[in-house]
């Protein structure tokens, strides 16, 4: 470098040629920047895509009456049983049943060897005779003593024997015929009868045994030697069931305006069984499970009730008329409750609270939220939030609907 400071030529030249060129890159690329934002600003905005409808079942709210129903389980009771046991020891000669069998009250199930108590009916019905007799002589000769005694023939004391002779004749007479009303009672319980209509059971004794009278309260029915068989009447035939304590004023109230009529279902609910009505509330609720007893008759004419099965009873307490009704597949569960979705008339949908009275065979009775004729999401709801644009489909194909089980309680949105 020159002592003087001053800068060489070449140098000068070097920095003279650079200066040009920087600033035209400067300007190249700012006119870049600009053609790109001007590009930018004038590309067309791509249309949204459409969302498509989801297909969903619709079902229409309902108004007519509704029966209100409580249903409880309950046990089926034969409405009398009796074990058919001897009331006398004797030899079991023949039995007159079949297993299984419906009999008529006064039908003979069995007959024991009525020969020793047919003696024994012989002997009162002899001595019966005899005293007979005795008296009817006693009494004659009262009858001549009398007019003797009022001529002064017979003294008083004789006539006062005689008519106690007379007397004690009449007693005898008294104690053979009770004696022989015992034996022909105890004949009679030689044959054993169906004591009301009913159906015979398993048979306990076998014709030869020997069948003796007394109670088996101690012995297994299945070794007792004085029973033959069980019988049970299953038309009518009752129906044991609980309710919740709180059910119990709806069924006073529904009793005191008539007959309540009952309902038995099969275990699952899917078969109708019979139809009766309401005997009785139970006299005392438990309060360990807090519930009542109650006790229903049914007719039984189809033997579809049989003693010792579980049934479903539902107890009808009241109408609600004009109650409005919608599927049970169409309540959903939220945070806020029970909703359903509402279709508008422009087929978009709005999810609206409801409020639930009770469900019965598939249908939901709605108290409030939802009118008349209004149309309602009854399958499809999992792929839905408000204001969704929905086609109704086909209820006949609505298998086209999928609809998981998880979703069948869905959120409101």
């Amino acid at each position: 470098m020159p002592a003087n400071g001053s800068i060489p030529r070449s140098a000068e030249r070097i920095r003279r040629v650079r200066t040009p060129l920087l600033i035209c890159a400067v300007i190249a690329v700012s006119a870049g920047g600009v053609a790109l934002y001007t590009r930018g600003d004038h590309t067309p905005e791509m249309a949204p895509t459409p969302v498509p409808a989801v297909p969903v079942i619709g079902a229409i709210v309902e108004q007519h009456d509704v029966p209100i129903v409580l249903t409880g389980l309950g046990t089926v009771t034969a409405l009398n049983s009796a074990t058919i046991r001897s009331q006398v020891t004797g030899l079991l000669t023949s039995v007159n049943f079949q297993e299984g069998q419906f009999v008529k009250k006064g039908d003979l199930l069995a007959q024991i060897d009525p020969r020793t108590y047919q003696a024994q009916l012989d002997q009162a019905e002899a001595a019966l005779g005899r005293d007979q007799a005795h008296l009817a002589n006693a009494q004659a000769n009262l009858s001549r003593y009398v007019p003797l005694q009022k001529e002064g023939f017979a003294p008083d004391q004789q006539v006062a024997g005689q008519q106690a002779a007379v007397a004690e004749q009449q007693n005898q007479v008294k104690a053979d015929q009770a004696a022989v009303d015992s034996a022909k009672t105890e004949l009679s319980y030689t044959s054993l009868v169906a004591p009301f209509d009913g159906v015979t059971g398993l048979r306990l004794l076998d014709v030869g045994n020997i069948i003796r009278s007394g109670d088996s309260t101690t012995q297994s029915s299945s070794t007792s030697a004085n029973s033959l068989v069980v019988i049970t009447q299953v038309q009518p035939i009752s129906v044991i069931f609980t309710l919740a304590t709180n059910d119990i004023l709806d069924v006073q109230e529904a009793l005191t305006k008539g007959p309540v009529t009952t309902i038995a279902l099969s275990q699952d609910g899917k078969r109708h069984l019979d139809t009766g009505r309401l005997l009785l509330v139970d006299n005392q609720a438990d309060p360990s499970s807090g519930t009542v007893r109650l006790k229903a008759e049914f007719p039984n004419p189809q033997r579809r009730l049989w003693p010792g099965t579980f049934v479903n009873v539902q107890l009808v307490t009241s109408v609600q008329h004009d109650g409005l009704t919608v599927p049970l597949a169409a309540i959903q569960q939220g945070p806020q409750g029970q909703f359903v979705f509402v279709v508008g008339p422009d087929h978009t949908v709005s999810t609206r609270q409801v409020s639930v009275r009770q469900t019965l065979n598939g249908e939901a009775l709605v108290d409030n939220g939802l009118s008349a004729g209004e149309t309602v999401v009854a399958q499809g709801q999992y792929r839905l939030t408000a204001g969704s644009l929905v086609t109704l489909a086909d209820p006949s194909h609505a298998g086209a609907v999928s609809n998981s089980s998880t979703a069948s309680a869905g959120m409101l949105p």
